[in-house]
């Protein structure tokens, strides 16, 4: 495994390298020393398969409030999403900014996403399907979100709004102007 840091340092991308021979390929997806070595000592209560049928599908911007903020350790088993991850920390420097790439069965990576960012992703493909580890469990009194299309987030979409589909919740979530943030 290679871990780099992304343009905000909390967030880690995670390149799997893969060990091919005639029977197929192994690739090591997780160990805990290597992300403990970047400041990451998670123990993972609980972990989420999720399977999205259209492509242009949005599922976020996602996040809980302490006492069960969950930290994402999250991976595509099949397709393609762009993934993001929005800094909510009041205090930070980067706060309001996020991080925003692909993430493909194909191709990897993998990205950690720490506790105090909403969290959240677009399908690229049809009948794509994410795996991810989260350090709480879910706890849907603690659950809040952060509108996806806040012209302050400056977040570039790989779909126009007309195109993209999502969920009466996610449509409802407030502006990051109006959000009290937990963190």
């Amino acid at each position: 495994m290679r871990i780099e840091r992304a343009v905000i340092g909390e967030v880690l991308i995670i390149h799997e390298h893969q060990r091919a021979d005639e029977r197929g390929w192994l690739s090591e997806t997780y160990r805990a020393t290597r992300l403990v070595e970047f400041g990451v000592d998670c123990h993972w209560n609980q972990e989420n398969l999720v399977f999205t049928k259209r492509s242009g599908t949005l599922r976020g911007l996602h996040f809980q409030a302490p006492p069960h903020a969950q930290a994402k350790l999250v991976r595509v088993l099949k397709g393609e999403v762009f993934d993001v991850a929005v800094d909510l920390r009041i205090n930070a420097p980067t706060f309001g900014r996020h991080v925003a790439m692909r993430l493909s069965a194909h191709q990897g990576p993998q990205i950690y996403v720490p506790a105090g960012f909403a969290h959240g992703y677009c399908t690229l493909t049809d009948d794509a399907e994410l795996l991810y580890k989260c350090s709480a469990e879910y706890e849907p009194v603690s659950e809040a979100g952060l509108i996806w299309n806040d012209p302050a987030l400056e977040i570039d979409w790989p779909f126009d709004s007309a195109r993209m589909i999502v969920n009466t919740r996610d449509a409802a979530w407030p502006r990051l102007a109006e959000l009290r943030s937990p963190f």
